[in-house]
């Protein structure tokens, strides 16, 4: 099981220019039931259903389980948790209607709705926290989502199989109020409460399907906006919806009767299909999102996300571990070039796999990126050079290696330019790809079944470590296997010595983050935008940087 430790300890943070709303008051009021939107003074079109596209095929639909931004976007959409993120990107309570913190930052009394209800018309009561959250720390889950926990009390003994997870610090105190006890005072706590895994879970369900549960649609329930349809199967399905909740506690202020989603990998295949009006929002990129980049209804949502390479380095004798083999491939690849000819979407050239525009020092408000002073430069001078080294201490005249991704347009496109890239610049080198379906790239880089594979990371929550954290020697998601002891006392440092000083977790972070920059530990590419082209006459999808990217609670159409 992974460590990740503490989380969000900054204070405001502004995210791709959106400010999150402070949680310092140590009281939070209900208001949520109130109808603010501006839809009465529009006319709404007679039929609310919508047309979406996901690039990739949904891994799973357990809260407990998923870790993709594909499954997070469709629990989002159908579960709720103590609070959620509104269209202006503000925290406001959700299944909650007041909650508490203790002057000491570690107890959190909260309130619940007494008229949220299960989809199967079941009440939402604490005791389904407690079961939900037990689920998730239990190890014998296997979810890669239990440090997420670690700041309630006894969840990271639990998760390592110290302690029971009756133990952990929640307890149902009534049918509606919960206690919460955190090992260590973590002012950003609340943003853990919007997120998936934090999220409610109806117990007799659970076990009514045990291993099954949420394998399909029909067998799960839901206590958020909409209930999740027509999935048949995680990996493989192309097709869902959520539906509009009938037991949902706020469902007067959802408009939509129906979002369906469709799996298309071809932006050329989506642009036809928007265009003849099958679909309401789709995703572009390469030529075809620069085409339509003048379109009124082309959307650019910048992201707090990065892609990345990870090179294997589990093996002794991987010649991945050599750094200086490492440095040449990415001084091969020139990363301006990937995202403005390539992708075309608006995402930008990475310098480090903490994403610019995300946090800020709290003494001087730089950002992280440029504190770090990380680079990724494109130098074929230099790429040769530190080739010339590699061979020598490895040994070799020639490499051969494949690179790993998924099977959409996009990743198809990028695997095979950096292809071109790095086999044009490093004599001796040869590239092969392997675009293969989402959930199977997902297996094969949790079993460390690649050379190179090019994946991912979106922001959880706005913070250096939701990125930094993931590549300590015994993090799990640390596929590659890159370790270095001083990088993980580090990290290790940030969470625990120093969590209570901002100037003193910062500059850990900083120097972690010139570590994994300076021996090219892993290799950033570019930081995530997504280009839409949207309806114009849908209003209100909730555009979120971290997180589940898309939320359909406020949305509507307009005639």
């Amino acid at each position: 099981m992974m460590k990740k430790k503490n989380f969000l300890y900054f204070g405001i943070i502004a995210v791709s220019g959106l400010v999150l709303a402070s949680c310092g008051s140590s009281t939070s009021k209900d208001d949520s039931s109130k109808d603010t939107s501006s839809k009465s003074s529009t006319e709404l079109a007679s039929k609310q259903v919508i047309n979406t596209v996901q690039l990739q095929e949904m891994p799973t639909a357990d809260p407990s389980l998923s870790t993709d931004v594909v499954g997070g976007e469709a629990i989002t959409n159908t579960y709720e948790g103590i609070y959620r993120l509104n269209v202006k990107n503000e925290l406001e309570l959700a299944g909650a209607t007041d909650v508490k913190v203790s002057d000491d930052g570690l107890t959190y009394t909260i309130k619940l709705r007494k008229d949220a209800k299960w989809s199967n018309g079941d009440k939402v009561t604490a005791k389904d926290y407690v079961f939900s959250w037990q689920r998730a720390v239990d190890p014998t889950t296997a979810s890669e989502y239990a440090y997420i926990f670690e700041p309630v009390k006894n969840a990271a003994d639990i998760t390592a199989g110290k302690k029971d997870k009756s133990e952990l610090g929640i307890k149902a105190v009534s049918d509606y109020e919960l206690e919460v006890t955190l090992a260590q005072a973590t002012p950003y706590f609340k943003y853990l409460l919007s997120f998936t895994t934090y999220f409610p879970l109806d117990q007799k369900v659970v076990d009514k399907y045990g291993k099954d549960y949420a394998s399909t649609s029909d067998k799960a329930v839901y206590n958020g906006p909409f209930t999740l349809a027509d999935f048949d199967g995680p990996g493989t399905d192309t097709e869902w919806a959520y539906v509009k909740n009938d037991n949902y506690w706020d469902k007067k202020n959802v408009k939509l009767d129906r979002v369906n989603v469709d799996v298309v990998k071809e932006s050329s295949t989506a642009l036809n299909l928007f265009q003849d009006g099958k679909q309401d929002d789709i995703i572009l990129s390469g030529e075809l999102a620069q085409q339509m980049a003048n379109d009124s209804q082309f959307v650019s949502e910048k992201q707090a996300g990065t892609y990345y390479f990870e090179l294997n380095q589990i093996k002794a004798d991987s010649p991945f571990k050599n750094e200086n083999l490492r440095k040449a491939i990415s001084y091969s690849i020139d990363r301006d070039a990937l995202a403005n000819q390539i992708l075309g979407d608006g995402s930008i050239a990475a310098k480090s796999v903490v994403p610019e525009d995300m946090s800020a020092n709290p003494d001087d408000n730089t950002d992280f990126v440029k504190d770090s002073g990380a680079s990724t430069d494109y130098n074929k001078k230099k790429a040769k050079e530190y080739w010339a080294k590699a061979q020598k201490e490895l040994g070799i005249k020639t490499l051969k290696f494949d690179i790993l991704s998924s099977d959409t347009d996009s990743s198809k496109k990028i695997i095979e330019y950096i292809q071109g890239a790095v086999q044009d610049t490093l004599e001796g080198v040869t590239v092969t790809t392997s675009p293969v379906p989402f959930s199977v790239r997902l297996d094969r880089s949790n079993s460390g079944d690649f050379d190179v594979v090019l994946g991912g990371w979106s922001a959880d929550y706005p913070d250096p470590s939701s990125f930094l954290d993931l590549f300590t020697s015994d993090n799990s998601y640390n596929r590659g296997r890159y370790s270095n002891k001083k990088y993980d006392a580090l990290i290790e440092k940030a969470s625990t010595t120093d969590v209570s000083d901002p100037t003193k977790r910062w500059a850990d972070y900083i120097d972690a983050a010139k570590i994994l920059n300076d021996e090219m530990a892993v290799i950033p590419l570019y930081q995530k935008a997504e280009a839409h082209v949207r309806n114009e006459k849908l209003k209100d999808v909730a555009i979120h940087p971290t997180g589940a990217h898309h939320e359909y609670k406020w949305a509507y159409l307009v005639k």
